[in-house]
C-alpha cells in the first residue's frame, strides 16, 4: 500500500509543480511502443519515475548526455546457488550489468538443506539493491531416483507462499507427475494454483503438452527448437530463452523472436557463472547477441524486461512510465547493449550502494558428509554386451544414451580413450546413505587424472570424471576436505581447486575472487585432454535425471526416456 503523502509527492513531481528527488536529463528513452528513441528527462520520486516525455527539474541531477535509457533487464529463471556466489554477491556481480530484476529457484541449496535453504535465500534477497525475488521449489527431490538431502511437500511451501519476496512455484520438473496426476504433484499445484507456476518440460509436446499447460503452468525454459517454442507459445506459455553457462539455445530460439513474438518470449540465464559474466556479461550479453543474430532490438529489450515482468506479474515494472519502479540501464549503444550506468528502484549501481549492508550467515558449512572412498570404488563390474555411456553434447544438458563396446579386464570395465569413453560416477555426500553409481561418459576428451565437483544438480552429491580410478578417489576425497566445490586431480596430484563451503555449492568470498581459481580450474582441465569449454558445469548436469536420454545418478545409470535405471 502506498499512503497519501507518498501519493501526493508524486503527483506534484510528476506535474512538475515541485521538483523531482532526482531527473536523469537528456537521454534518448527506447520506446517500447514503437522502438522510437524519444529525448525525454526521466524524473524520479524515491523509488518511482514519475515522469517521462518532458523537460524536468530536479533536487539531484543526473547527466544523461544523449544515452539511450531503456528499462532494467530481468532474469526469469535462474539459480543464484549456481552462480557459486551468495545473493548478496550475485547482486553485485550482475547489477552493474543492467540486471535490475532476478527470479531466482533456490532449489539447489534447498535440495541440500531443504527449508533452511528458503530461509537463507529469502534473508539475502532482503538484503540486495536489484530486486531478488523466488520461487519456490517444488521438487525436492526432482525425482525418486537419487539420493536428495533433503525432502519438501507442499505444508513446507505453503508456509513461505505469503513472504513479500515469493513469487509462486519454481520449474516443475517432475513432469511425468503432473500428466500422469501424481497426488503429491497435484498438491503442490493445487496449493499455488492462484499464483504464478513455472514450467520445466523438455521435448514435451502434443496432448501431453496440453495437459500439463492444464495445470496451470505458464513458463518453459528447457525449449531448444523453434518448432516446439512455437507449439507451446500458441498453447499459451511464455518461453524463457536460456543462454548460460552450459545450455545455449539463444542460438536456435533468436529466428522465433520478432516484435510479433516478443510478448511471449522472454530470457533466462539458468545460469552463467563469474568468470563468463566477467569476460561476456549477463543478460547484456544474451541482448546484444540475439541482436548480432538478426533480433530488432526493439523485440530484444521489450523480451527483456516488459513481457519479463507481465509474465510473472510484476506490474509496477517492465517500462520507463510514469509509475513504474525505477529500474533504469543507460546504454552508449542500443545494438551493442552497453551498458554504462544502472538505476535498481532509484538507486544508482555503485559500491556505495552496498555499503553497510549486514551479511547473512552462511549455512550448510558442514553439508559433505561422503564417507572417504578408493580407488576400487570406482571399479565397473563387466556384463554382457555394449555398455550404456552417456553422450555429452557441449553447449546443452540433453545427452545422448550411447552402446559402446568397452575393453574388459580382470573381470572390470576399462575406459577406451580411443572411443573417448572415460569413467562417471556420483558418490552420495549427504549422510543418508554411501550410495555410488558408476557408469562411462563420451565427448570429455579426457586423458589422464579426474575432475570432481560437489555441484551435481539436481540433488548435488559429488560427480565426478575420470581416466585413472585413484585419481578419482583423491578428487573425492579433497572435495569433501574443503567442504566443496571444484578439483582437478593429475598424477596423484591436486592441480586446481575452488572450494565452496556454503552447502557445497557457493563461495563465501567476494565473487571477484573467484575468477583466477576459475582460470586455473580450466587450464587444469585442459591439461588432462579436456575439450569441454565449461567441464565443471557440464559435470554438474551429468547427474540430472530429469533431462533426456542418459543420465547417472548415486544409484546408477538412469534411462530418462523411461525414468528407470538401468
Amino acid at each position: 500500500m502506498t499512503d497519501a503523502a507518498t501519493l501526493s509527492r508524486r503527483i506534484a513531481q510528476g506535474r512538475g509543480s515541485a521538483p523531482a528527488d532526482l531527473v536523469i536529463r537528456n537521454v534518448r528513452l527506447l520506446d517500447l511502443v514503437t522502438g522510437d528513441l524519444v529525448p525525454t528527462d526521466i524524473a524520479i520520486c524515491g523509488d518511482t519515475i514519475v515522469g517521462t516525455y518532458g523537460a524536468y527539474q530536479g533536487a539531484r541531477v543526473i547527466e544523461g548526455r544523449g544515452r539511450i535509457a531503456v528499462p532494467g533487464f530481468i532474469d526469469t529463471h535462474l539459480h543464484v546457488e549456481s552462480s557459486l556466489v551468495t545473493p548478496m554477491e550475485f547482486d553485485r556481480c550482475v547489477a552493474r550489468h543492467g540486471v535490475t530484476t532476478a527470479i531466482c529457484d533456490p532449489h539447489e541449496i534447498a535440495n541440500v538443506l531443504g527449508r533452511a535453504a528458503f530461509d537463507y535465500m529469502l534473508e539475502g534477497a532482503s538484503r540486495t539493491v536489484m530486486d531478488l525475488r523466488v520461487q519456490l521449489s517444488s521438487c525436492v527431490p526432482a525425482t525418486h531416483l537419487e539420493t536428495s538431502g533433503a525432502r519438501l511437500e507442499a505444508a513446507d511451501l505453503i508456509a513461505y507462499r505469503d513472504h513479500p519476496k515469493v513469487i509462486g512455484l519454481a520449474e516443475f520438473m517432475n513432469f511425468p507427475g503432473v500428466i500422469h496426476g501424481d497426488a503429491g504433484c497435484l498438491a503442490k499445484i493445487e496449493a499455488f494454483s492462484d499464483r504464478h507456476i513455472d514450467g520445466h518440460a523438455p521435448l514435451l509436446r502434443g496432448l501431453d503438452l496440453n495437459g500439463y499447460i492444464a495445470a496451470g503452468i505458464r513458463t518453459d525454459h528447457e525449449t531448444t527448437t523453434s518448432d516446439e517454442a512455437m507449439e507451446k507459445i500458441r498453447k499459451g506459455m511464455t518461453i524463457l530463452i536460456r543462454e548460460g553457462s552450459v545450455s545455449k539455445d539463444l542460438h536456435a530460439l533468436a529466428p522465433l523472436l520478432t516484435v510479433a513474438t516478443s510478448p511471449f518470449l522472454a530470457f533466462c540465464t539458468d545460469d552463467r557463472n563469474p568468470l563468463d559474466i566477467a569476460e561476456e556479461g549477463h543478460l547484456d550479453f544474451i541482448i546484444r547477441t540475439a541482436i548480432k543474430l538478426g533480433v530488432p532490438p526493439l523485440a530484444a529489450y521489450r523480451s527483456a524486461s516488459l513481457t519479463a515482468a507481465t509474465t510473472f506479474g510484476l506490474r509496477d515494472r517492465g517500462m520507463i512510465a510514469p509509475g513504474k519502479r525505477a529500474d533504469i540501464v543507460l546504454l552508449d549503444d542500443l545494438e551493442a547493449c552497453a551498458v554504462s550506468d544502472v538505476f535498481c528502484g532509484g538507486v544508482r549501481i555503485e559500491e556505495a550502494a552496498y555499503a553497510g549492508r549486514q551479511p547473512v550467515t552462511p549455512v550448510g558449512l558442514d553439508s559433505m558428509k561422503a564417507r572417504r572412498v578408493s580407488a576400487e570404488d570406482f571399479r565397473v563390474p563387466a556384463s554382457i554386451g555394449a555398455v550404456p555411456v552417456i553422450g555429452v553434447m557441449p553447449g546443452k544438458i540433453i545427452t545422448q544414451h550411447l552402446m559402446m563396446d568397452l575393453p574388459v579386464a580382470g573381470g572390470f570395465v576399462d575406459i577406451d580413450l580411443g572411443q573417448d569413453a572415460v569413467k562417471v560416477a556420483v558418490v552420495a555426500r549427504h549422510g543418508i546413505n554411501d550410495n555410488i553409481g558408476r557408469g562411462f561418459v563420451h565427448g570429455f576428451g579426457m586423458k589422464r587424472g579426474a575432475i570432481a565437483s560437489s555441484v551435481g544438480h539436481d540433488s548435488h552429491n559429488i560427480c565426478v570424471v575420470g581416466a585413472d580410478d585413484a585419481d578419482m578417489a583423491i578428487a573425492v576425497n579433497r572435495l569433501v576436505e574443503i567442504r566443496g566445490g571444484f578439483v582437478v586431480v593429475e598424477g596423484g596430484q591436486v592441480r586446481a581447486e575452488l572450494p565452496l563451503p556454503i552447502a557445497g555449492l557457493m563461495s563465501d568470498q567476494p565473487f571477484e575472487s573467484l575468477i583466477t581459481p576459475l582460470e586455473d580450474l580450466r587450464k587444469a582441465a585442459r591439461a588432462l585432454g579436456v575439450v569441454l569449454a565449461e567441464p565443471f558445469l557440464q559435470v554438474a548436469f551429468l547427474p540430472l535425471p530429469v533431462i533426456p536420454h542418459l543420465k547417472i545418478s548415486d544409484r546408477g545409470m538412469v534411462d530418462v526416456d523411461r525414468f528407470a535405471l538401468i
